[in-house]
């Protein structure tokens, strides 16, 4: 009997078993799925990384994000588009940029692009995988008010190059010895501080605006520096904030604290899409077009305003005014 009701419910257990298959695949290739529904979900940190993601500008057509990555987003579905054979439309996600990480392992996103390190080692990256960069040269560095600041940070790689080879290999690592950092929380920068900066006191801030408005406050602790992606804090002393100044070698050239490349970050499972991504990538760059993107963003004088008007993409935004509340800053738990 019982091998008789088995053999009646086999047929059942698979209709249910392909029906599950049907609307979540099992092993669907990621990019044969993307072209079935049309739509790529991609993802970018709310909080603004000028000049790779500029702060939202409403219109009368709905919010706009633009910056670097949001065209290097359209240039990539548009090449996306003619791979698939019909038209693929990116669905934007701006979300923390320390919610992308959970949402791309939890299979939300497809990508997501925000100035991001290629080599970060941290526990919450762990089953992600990065494209080939399409951003070079970039890095850790800081900024401060301060020409004491600098002064000192300058005397502290000075006294460390004294030292025996050995230890001048390491000048970098003392050159913010005894100084207050703020750092975004679960950036690169953040994971520097975290593995570098133990003796240091460091203010953890949710972003890089918030570190801005608590360094303006006066609020003790004071902050000495603010650490960051070189790029995007070039960008802005020289833009936006020119009331502090990058950190600098006693040569004047910057100094660097780690160095890195930016890439696309997608699920490491999904082989077949990082394959496309990265030739997608090779054709821009090959072509010039990277170059140019790069030129466009961090040298050309323009009114961010304006880009993300004519050539912003839109996304959806469920909570408008909580978009723009940047967060705090917190004293890091002592050592």
């Amino acid at each position: 009997m019982w091998l008789v009701l088995l053999w009646l419910l086999l047929p059942g257990c698979g209709l249910l078993i392909d029906a599950v298959e049907h609307v979540w695949p099992v092993t669907g290739n990621k990019v044969d799925i993307i072209c079935e529904r049309e739509r790529v979900q991609v993802g970018l940190a709310m909080e603004p990384f000028r000049p790779f993601v500029f702060p939202t500008i409403w219109t009368d057509e709905g919010a706009r994000v633009t910056g670097l990555d949001v065209e290097l987003t359209r240039a990539m579905t548009d090449e996306l588009s003619r791979r698939c054979g019909r038209p693929v439309i990116p669905v934007l996600h701006l979300v923390r940029f320390r919610d992308l990480f959970r949402l791309l392992n939890e299979g939300h996103l497809d990508w997501f692009v925000s100035a991001v390190a290629t080599n970060t080692p941290a526990p919450t990256r762990a089953g992600v995988a990065y494209s080939l960069p399409y951003f070079y040269g970039g890095g850790i560095s800081g900024i401060t008010t301060s020409a004491t600041v600098l002064e000192r940070v300058q005397a502290n790689v000075r006294e460390q190059t004294r030292h025996p080879a050995a230890d001048r290999l390491a000048a970098t690592s003392h050159a913010l010895d005894g100084l207050t950092i703020a750092v975004q929380d679960e950036t690169s920068a953040y994971y520097y501080a975290d593995a570098n900066l133990s003796a240091n006191r460091v203010m953890v801030c949710d972003s890089l605006p918030a570190a801005f408005e608590y360094a303006d406050a006066g609020t003790e602790p004071r902050i000495d520096v603010i650490l960051g992606a070189q790029p995007v804090l070039q960008y802005m002393v020289t833009r936006v904030r020119k009331d502090w100044s990058l950190l600098a070698r006693a040569d004047g050239l910057p100094l660097f604290l780690t160095k890195a490349d930016y890439g696309v970050v997608v699920a490491e499972e999904s082989y077949r899409l990082r394959w496309l991504v990265n030739d997608l990538l090779l054709k821009l760059d090959e072509s010039g077009r990277l170059r140019d993107m790069r030129t466009r963003w961090l040298d050309e004088e323009y009114a961010f305003p304006r880009r993300a008007s004519l050539e912003g993409l839109p996304f959806d935004v469920e909570k408008m005014a909580a978009h723009y509340v940047q967060g705090t800053c917190r004293l890091r738990p002592e050592r």
